[in-house]
């Protein structure tokens, strides 16, 4: 089944649109068409949703699937006119809380719907910033700020890790890397130590990690599956003489690595 199109229909970014969607997607074995429809925050613009949505399910001969996070109630209106099949987050869940909790939603559009009042926001964009600048070894200045440091040999998953962690959770993530001079000293690199209550180690299997460097290095002694090894088992030992948590990414995605580690650390300044 490949001839079925899917509508994400919001009147923000659909970011929430998409990940609820997506969800549910995923239950099923089927790869349908996907159209993003963003920004759907007035009439007009529903109603030009509305025809797109309507030709396709004449072109298709089926009903497309729509999931939506639409908060104006009119623009919703226009949409649940649709000849789509209408999966509405807000309406399905909102409301119901609504009834349950005696209370109103904010019918607020989008995650920050005032990014110029947000402290949740310019603190995410603190936090990404903190991890640029930290992003594999570059700087050891401020490290007391981190709310978790990463360790691993290079390309072992921690820039993107870190980045996860900054973007969607908040958090300043900073990553170090674990070189062959740190091997020969049996030691933790000497900034990190004072740290050690935050360190968080990733490790990854030699074969895996020999392909990846491969790709940045083909037939180096950098990507040699030996060498790499070697490094994997060496930085393996150094976290188990150090008592650090660790685990491997070989076989983990970035949300399964990051909700490990954000059980694990547990920092205190976490938001969703």
């Amino acid at each position: 089944m490949s001839d079925r199109t899917v509508f994400f229909v919001s009147d923000g970014t659909g970011i929430t649109a998409e990940t609820f969607g997506n969800a549910i997607l995923a239950q099923f074995d089927f790869k349908p068409r996907r159209v993003r429809l963003p920004f759907i925050d007035t009439p007009d613009k529903a109603h030009q949703a509305l025809r797109q949505i309507n030709h396709t399910a004449e072109v298709e001969g089926k009903k497309p699937l729509v999931f939506t996070t639409l908060v104006d109630r009119q623009a919703l209106a226009i949409i649940q006119g649709s000849k789509g099949m209408l999966l509405d987050m807000f309406g399905t869940f909102v409301q119901p809380m609504e009834t349950e909790l005696g209370i109103k939603s904010h019918h607020r559009v989008g995650r920050f719907s005032d990014v110029s009042k947000s402290r949740e926001y310019h603190d995410r964009i603190e936090a990404i910033n903190y991890s640029l600048a930290h992003d594999d070894g570059q700087s050891n200045r401020d490290l007391t700020a981190a709310d978790v440091i990463l360790i691993g040999v290079s390309r072992s998953g921690k820039t993107p890790t870190s980045l996860y962690l900054a973007m969607q959770h908040g958090l300043k993530a900073a990553n170090y890397p674990l070189i062959p001079e740190d091997f020969d000293r049996r030691q933790l690199p000497p900034a990190l130590v004072p740290h050690k209550k935050k360190l968080f180690g990733l490790t990854i299997a030699p074969e895996r990690l020999s392909e990846i460097r491969s790709e940045r290095r083909p037939d180096s002694r950098y990507a040699d599956l030996q060498n790499c090894r070697a490094e994997v088992a060496e930085a393996e030992a150094m976290m188990r003489r150090a008592g650090i948590r660790w685990l491997s990414t070989t076989t983990k995605s970035i949300e399964e690595i990051a909700t490990t580690i954000l059980q694990e650390v547990r920092p205190e300044r976490l938001s969703y």
